[in-house]
């Protein structure tokens, strides 16, 4: 094979790669179409490639359908509506302006899509309940790290759901990681007869998006690349528009 063809294919995968990352967003609207055991399967077995320090592979994964998901989505309504778990709190308050920025635009969009009042408590609570019941998606998924290990392991299992995103992606399922699951490990354990040592990090969701539903039309827009990143030692012919 000569370099021409060589670098025609690398263009090409590279293309196909920037394709799928780039389409890839979080959907929060599922058609109960189920997936097949084996594209499960060979999804995670193509996102354990993923790195980690020292090759830990801190990640462990639950993967639940049928009437198991369905039996723990039960469970994890009613300990939210009985008030067993605390109103999690997923960032510091006050939150540094950027971010705040950022949230309050994306809560705006996510509830217009929606049709809900930013000042309707009890529709945006119904909605909020969305997540435990994995947005009525087929497969859920439940990741856990051992609670011993330190903060770079958890980039670690951040990676390894990355690559089970992008992974899913490229077999045409879609995705939406969800941090909302974290609060109820206790009753998730329970369910899942979870080991001690374990904790619950997050959840994702997981099947056919259905593109007709309003929330899954959201555009969330991303920074600039001036915005985010710091670039030097280059030639400047070469620097970022």
């Amino acid at each position: 094979m000569d370099n021409s063809v060589r670098d025609l294919g690398q263009k090409a995968i590279a293309q196909c790669v920037s394709a799928v990352m780039r389409s890839r967003h979080a959907v929060r609207a599922f058609k109960p179409q189920p997936l097949d055991r084996k594209l499960v399967e060979d999804i995670l077995e193509d996102a354990v490639t993923a790195p980690s320090g020292a090759n830990i592979q801190p990640w462990r994964v639950y993967v639940v359908t049928g009437t198991v998901k369905d039996d723990l989505a039960d469970a994890l309504l009613a300990a939210s509506r009985a008030g067993a778990v605390p109103a999690p709190a997923h960032f510091p308050d006050p939150l540094p302006d950027v971010f705040r920025a950022r949230l309050q635009d994306f809560g705006a969009r996510y509830y217009e899509s929606l049709g809900i009042d930013r000042t309707d408590a009890a529709a945006r609570a119904r909605q909020s309940e969305q997540n435990l019941s994995f947005f009525g998606a087929p497969v859920g998924l439940l990741f856990t790290i051992d609670r011993r290990l330190r903060p770079h392991s958890w980039i670690d299992l951040g990676l390894f759901a990355q690559n089970v995103m992008i992974a899913a992606k490229a077999r045409g399922i879609d995705t939406c990681p969800q941090v909302s699951f974290a609060p109820f490990h206790d009753v998730i354990a329970t369910h899942l007869q979870m080991e001690p040592c374990e904790v619950t990090a997050f959840g994702m969701s997981m099947g056919h998006g259905d593109p007709h539903a309003p929330v899954n039309q959201i555009v969330t827009p991303r920074e600039h690349l001036r915005d985010f990143a710091r670039i030097v030692g280059f030639p400047e012919e070469h620097s970022a528009r």
